[in-house]
């Protein structure tokens, strides 16, 4: 699982905004999209997704038309999600 963090650098349009929404649903529709939104307390969002490995997440992350266009920066991070199932990650 990776995610990439979005950080602002050039103000949007609508027709991009329908373009990231429109990528965003094929994602879904791929069984690739876990969640994304934007932050509330930052200038910018995040789209936490299934890749299988680091060079299809760039491709995932440079293909988004936020991306794409230069109106936002991103950084990549892989994730290992902890939840009920792994014990939250406690090797015991």
């Amino acid at each position: 699982m990776y995610m990439y963090l979005m950080k602002n650098e050039k103000p949007i349009n609508k027709e991009l905004i329908k373009s990231h929404v429109e990528y965003l649903r094929e994602l879904k529709r791929l069984g690739k999209l876990v969640l994304c939104g934007p932050f509330t307390d930052y200038p910018g969002g995040m789209v936490i997704f299934f890749a299988e490995d680091l060079v299809e997440a760039i491709n995932i992350a440079e293909s988004d038309p936020f991306i794409a266009s230069g109106c936002k920066s991103y950084e990549i991070r892989t994730l290992e999600p902890a939840n009920e199932e792994n014990n939250y990650l406690l090797d015991e």
